[in-house]
């Protein structure tokens, strides 16, 4: 088994509300499964729902290996663990990933290993619903390495991701794979003087209604290198559309960590850890050509019971309204 390398990478859960006030009914919370560590430990990821109706998700840590999982889990709450990664010598298979898989529309399951493979950079992985395994790729470095985030499958068929570091210039990468296993370099970040395209991507791609993919980095950007948010063409073709803390207090927040939402306005909408009017963060609206509103800046009651540092993304309910 390789020797963890530490992140340094908060995965806490924020709380935010973000539709009106209202008193809600009761609600009944079931505890669906408990992990031990035989049956993995520490998720970090969320889940994604098959259309067999059944949850597939992925632990950090735990299985055979202590190396991380992937399993199934009922709506009732039965568990099964589909693939326990480092099975494999020198665990070749992958190990500890942060990703939520993604259902392919072929049936099966896609995503990827912060560490892992052959290289020890982590890997992009193909499950069965039954639980067989398969490595579709492993990082070398020049094409991307340590992928936290899962993947996006694309109208064209083909799966886009992102990688933490690697690439040319070792600040990340856009990755194209298809089923079968051929990666492909979209774009390699800080490949613009002064890293004006941005470096290091922890969150991963959605697919616009215009066909073009839109993610952010962490880091870089035009202004103080606090982050950007990105548009890029399924061929390669980017386009920096913010960089953050572009005035001296930040009121556009900095660093985002998570992805994006296209809501039905098609607007994007995302989080950044930090930055604001309070330092702690802030939820923002961006069209797709580049104009940024800030619509919230959070910790901005007393005592922050709006909670701070955005660490999770958001959903668009049917009600219209944004959840995190």
């Amino acid at each position: 088994m390789s020797a963890m390398r530490k992140s340094g990478i908060s995965m806490m859960l924020a709380a935010l509300w973000l539709c009106a006030s209202a008193l809600l009914p009761a609600q009944t919370f079931t505890t669906l499964h408990s992990f031990d560590g035989t049956d993995g430990r520490l998720s970090n990821a969320g889940l994604v729902q098959a259309t067999n109706g059944n949850l597939y998700g992925t632990t950090y840590y735990g299985g055979a290996e202590n190396s991380g999982e992937i399993f199934e889990i009922t709506p009732g709450g039965i568990l099964t663990t589909l693939h326990s990664f480092c099975a494999k010598s020198d665990c070749t298979d992958g190990e500890y990933t942060y990703a939520t898989p993604v259902q392919g529309v072929d049936g099966n399951f896609y995503g990827t290993t912060y560490l892992g493979g052959s290289k020890e950079l982590g890997t992009v992985f193909k499950i069965t619903p039954s639980g067989t395994q398969t490595t579709l790729h492993t990082f070398g470095g020049s094409d991307g390495s340590q992928p936290l985030a899962g993947l996006v499958q694309a109208n064209n068929g083909d799966f886009y991701g992102t990688t933490y570091m690697g690439g040319s210039e070792g600040k990340g990468e856009v990755f194209k794979i298809t089923a079968s296993g051929a990666l492909t370099r979209v774009h390699s970040f800080c490949s613009q003087s002064g890293c004006t395209d941005g470096e290091n991507p922890f969150a991963g791609l959605i697919q616009g209604i215009d066909g073009n993919l839109y993610g952010t980095t962490f880091g870089g950007g035009t202004a103080k290198g606090f982050g950007t948010v990105f548009k890029i063409t399924p061929s390669g073709t980017l386009t920096t559309l913010h960089s953050f803390c572009t005035q001296s207090v930040c009121p556009d927040g900095q660093f985002p960590q998570t992805g994006l939402l296209q809501a039905t306005n098609g607007s994007l909408y995302g989080t950044t850890v930090s930055g604001g009017a309070y330092g702690d963060g802030t939820i923002f609206k961006l069209t797709t050509s580049g104009k940024i509103t800030t619509l919230y800046n959070v910790c901005s009651q007393s005592g922050c019971p709006d909670g701070n540092y955005l660490i999770a993304g958001l959903i668009q309910a049917t009600d219209g309204n944004l959840y995190g």
